[in-house]
């Protein structure tokens, strides 16, 4: 029904780049604000990661997994960026030094995606990933970002004494009409709650610090390529290497969400084989590549993506592909991402925040049909623990630790995974059901 009001092609594009750009402008502000970055320095972050978002959208879906997924910042990956500031304050390091190693880690992560992708390892993976592994994996996730966007949203930055409770309000206003219109919404509303919520938020916040945004440098070139290891030569450390060599499990998981998702959206003969997901990894591979050459955040298939095939219908690959094209094209536009670089840190907060309240509760309510057993409720106590405890630990400096073990102990999210994914695959011998009292 709702793909006759968009039968024209232009339309069709049209939606997907407003999709894109949605879904990539909010978290290089919050990775700006995190490390301390300028707003020329964000703007250029911005910039590589449009250019990256569109070139690795349109590989996967020409070469790779074949399906009109769009490939964003991950959130998964902006818990490692948030683990390696902590880290590099503790240990008395530079934002640029922290993230050389974070290239590095995307760089060897990138390395190991396309090694299981070309050798077909990667199928053999999947029986790790049951569904509790999966959901909570992302209940945690949830978990860990919560205190970075709630302090974005506030406004609360090293040293800073004053609390400037107009921006909290604003802040909070966006949170809840995103939410809002996610719940609520019909149609086209629902559909573009994100950008509704990041323009609403960004013309509030303009006039109540009486006025528009600055227009950042005072020259900008009309057209101008990505920076290529904008942040310096990348390196990595035994504790990067470990950290990235286990994240690959987590972005496993990520891919495989995305592609079962979109094959429930977008109709086809038969189901993606063995041969489907080797090559998504390989081109995962390239794409996290290509994010440490040219210094961006990681970008990851979001299997939030579904959600907009269902209510749009837009399920032919070539305006897709065509948008992929477009939202890199405007990414060589300096003036353009300027301009977009200016939304607020706190309004960019605001939106991740709300995005991640429809995940948590599809987690949660995948977990009440995946547990079903004495044993099943107990791994999924441990992994709560162990992720919320070890999120804890990483908010206080241990420099006493060897350092590999401060990467290890540094992400609850990293160590919860691995934990359940290892109980799931040898505790197997309970199963007795849950009795409610």
């Amino acid at each position: 029904m709702l793909r006759k009001y968009h039968s024209n092609p232009y339309l069709h594009v049209l939606q997907w780049f407003i999709f894109m750009t949605a879904s990539s402008v909010a978290l290089p502000i919050v990775i700006g604000g995190l490390f301390h970055l300028s707003q020329d320095e964000i703007a250029s972050l911005m910039q590589r990661t449009f250019f990256v978002v569109g070139l690795s959208s349109m590989l996967q879906a020409a070469l790779g997994h074949r399906f009109p997924i769009v490939d964003g910042p991950a959130g998964s990956w902006v818990s490692v960026f948030v683990m390696m500031a902590g880290i590099s304050v503790n240990q008395g390091h530079t934002a640029k030094e922290a993230l050389q190693v974070l290239e590095g880690g995307l760089l060897m992560a990138g390395v190991l995606l396309f090694l299981l992708g070309i050798t077909g390892l990667f199928y053999k993976l999947l029986n790790l990933f049951t569904p509790l592994v999966t959901n909570l994996f992302l209940f945690i996730l949830s978990l860990q970002l919560s205190g970075v966007f709630l302090k974005g949203m506030f406004g609360l930055k090293a040293g800073q004494g004053a609390v400037d409770y107009g921006t909290i309000l604003i802040s909070l206003a966006v949170f809840g009409g995103v939410v809002f219109l996610n719940v609520k919404g019909k149609g086209w509303t629902r559909n573009y709650a994100v950008l509704l919520g990041i323009t609403g938020g960004w013309v509030l916040q303009a006039l109540a610090v009486g006025g528009g945004t600055s227009a950042g440098s005072a020259s900008v070139a009309w057209i101008k390529l990505p920076d290529i290891w904008a942040w310096g030569s990348p390196q990595l450390n035994p504790g990067m290497a470990l950290t990235a060599a286990l994240f690959t499990l987590i972005l496993v998981s990520n891919l495989v969400a995305a592609i079962t998702a979109a094959q429930q959206a977008v109709p086809r003969k038969e189901l993606p084989g063995k041969d489907v997901y080797n090559r998504a990894s390989l081109i995962a591979g390239v794409s996290h590549g290509l994010s440490a050459l040219f210094s961006a955040v990681g970008v990851v298939s979001l299997p939030v993506t579904a959600s907009f095939i269902k209510m749009t219908g837009q399920t032919r690959r070539m305006p897709f592909i065509i948008a992929c094209l477009a939202l890199s094209a405007i990414a060589l536009v300096p003036s353009i991402v300027h301009f977009l670089a200016q939304l607020p840190t706190s309004v960019a907060s605001a939106v991740s925040l709300a995005t991640f309240v429809q995940m948590t509760s599809n987690s949660f309510s995948s977990l009440s049909r995946v547990v079903q057993t004495q044993r099943q409720l107990t791994i999924l106590g441990i992994g709560i623990l162990v992720g919320a405890g070890f999120t804890l630990i990483a908010a206080s400096p241990l420099p006493e630790l060897p350092v590999v073990m401060q990467y290890a102990f540094g992400n609850g999210l990293l160590v919860a995974t691995v934990v359940v994914m290892a109980l799931e695959r040898f505790w197997q011998t309970d199963h007795r059901l849950i009795v409610s009292n």
